[in-house]
């Protein structure tokens, strides 16, 4: 699954046909060498010993011995090439045939689920992270109790499973991604504009539903996983992925692995302030990024500029299509909407530059369909409001993936999670493999 990429283009023929963060070595944390190995392998499709001894560093002593352990536990398995080696590849073993290795796809099974405000996704996909089978469901924009929003991934989970005549008994690991203030050690939600109530300890409700371990995120750190894991950053150590949706998010990633922040909520993009006494944002605070341009907010001017109030509450994303319609029709108020929306947007992207110092930013998500949130002038003002000295500027790119992006991200943070229970240790607070 790859991203449509406007701007600067990366040719699918770069990347490997596996999945995963293709670099290797530069994590804080060194993994052990088994899940190093198998990693390695998974984000490569398929890999001989011998590129794994020159890529990694390793002994080919070691690399033999511990890919022998992994294929007799099932996590590993060879294929015989059909041409040689080159003359100047080392062989491990005398007179071995010249073999590939790649994960056993079918070994195990994960879901990745984004719960939304209007509808529901998931993806099932294999252990080599090939996608199986997806599944959506439409929920009420409205705020509802954690119960509720449990059953509802319960049903989704019925639905995604039943079309390919799984039972929850066949699955291995669950990734549940939703937007507000996720604590992913915790699993507790203090604050989600889909929850009417704080959720405690809610991935443990949703691992009781379940009865599958399951681990639960915030939306945009979904994204960034996707980007990782399937898009743009997988040969990146260190990027920023910011999404407009019906908020805004971002995601980190330093040493080619997930940022949370120190306390495992952080980077909040939608919610710092950029208006002192601003607009209303649906935290219930003044003057947030998102107030300005978030879906809803983008909705609420609309409602005024093209004189529809009713259409605001019977369908936001409606109307926020017929603003860009008329936008593009040359109507000056609904282009003069987009355009502040613009340059707020180039403040919060000066901001985080300015503050992370990052190699490249992704502008992804659904709304990336209205080109005016990227016009060249907009990014100009960014580079403009940016105190950059001799270095070059942050390059951005602009990644408009399908809505299945989310699930996508949260099947990256299953298979994550998953093979550190199973090939490492436990994760170190802060980050994510």
């Amino acid at each position: 699954m790859t991203p449509h990429h406007v701007g600067a283009i990366i040719s699918d023929a770069e990347e490997p046909t596996g999945c995963g963060p293709v670099l290797a070595n530069i994590a804080p944390v060194p993994r052990p060498l088994r899940q190093m190995l198998f990693d390695y392998t998974r984000a490569h499709g398929k890999i001989t010993r011998a590129d794994m001894v020159r890529a990694l560093g390793v002994s080919a002593a070691s690399v033999s011995a511990v890919t022998a352990e992994l294929i007799a536990e099932g996590f590993l398995r060879e294929i015989t090439l059909a041409a040689p080696l080159e003359p100047d590849q080392p062989r491990i073993g005398r007179g071995r045939p010249p073999v590939e290795l790649e994960v056993v796809a079918e070994a195990h099974y994960v879901v990745g689920m984004k719960l939304g405000d209007v509808r529901h996704t998931a993806v099932l996909s294999d252990f080599a992270g090939r996608r199986i089978a997806e599944a959506d469901l439409p929920t009420r924009p409205n705020r509802k109790s954690p119960a509720m929003l449990v059953a509802e991934a319960r049903a989704l989970m019925d639905k995604l499973l039943a079309s390919q005549g799984m039972q929850l008994r066949d699955i291995d690991s669950i990734g549940v991604g939703m937007a507000g203030m996720v604590d992913y050690a915790t699993g507790n939600v203090p604050w989600s504009p889909m929850l009417n109530s704080p959720g405690t300890a809610l991935s443990a409700q949703f691992q009781d539903a379940f009865g599958v371990p399951t681990y639960l995120d915030n939306d945009a750190n979904l994204l960034t996983l996707a980007e990782l894991w399937f898009g743009g950053g997988r040969r990146k150590s260190d990027f920023a992925v910011i999404t407009i949706e019906h908020g805004v998010g971002m995601g980190l990633v330093l040493f080619n692995q997930l940022y949370r922040g120190g306390r495992g909520v952080g980077l909040e993009l939608g919610h710092t302030k950029v208006q002192l006494d601003g607009a209303l944002c649906r935290c219930g605070k003044r003057g947030c990024l998102e107030a300005y341009v978030a879906d809803y907010a983008l909705a609420r001017e609309a409602a005024t500029a093209l004189d529809q109030h009713e259409s605001l509450a019977e369908s936001p994303l409606a109307l926020l299509e017929d603003l860009f319609a008329e936008a593009k029709r040359g109507n000056e108020a609904a282009l003069s909407i987009f355009r502040r929306a613009g340059r707020y947007l180039a403040l919060g992207l000066s901001n985080v530059v300015q503050m992370f110092d990052p190699e490249l930013v992704i502008l992804s998500g659904g709304r990336m369909q209205y080109d005016y949130l990227y016009a060249r002038e907009v990014m100009a003002e960014m580079q403009a409001m940016t105190l950059i000295g001799a270095r070059a500027p942050a390059r951005v790119e602009i990644h408009a993936w399908g809505d299945l992006v989310w699930a996508q991200g949260a099947v990256a943070l299953a298979l994550g999670a998953l093979t550190e229970q199973r090939l490492g240790s436990s994760t170190t607070r802060g980050s994510a493999a």
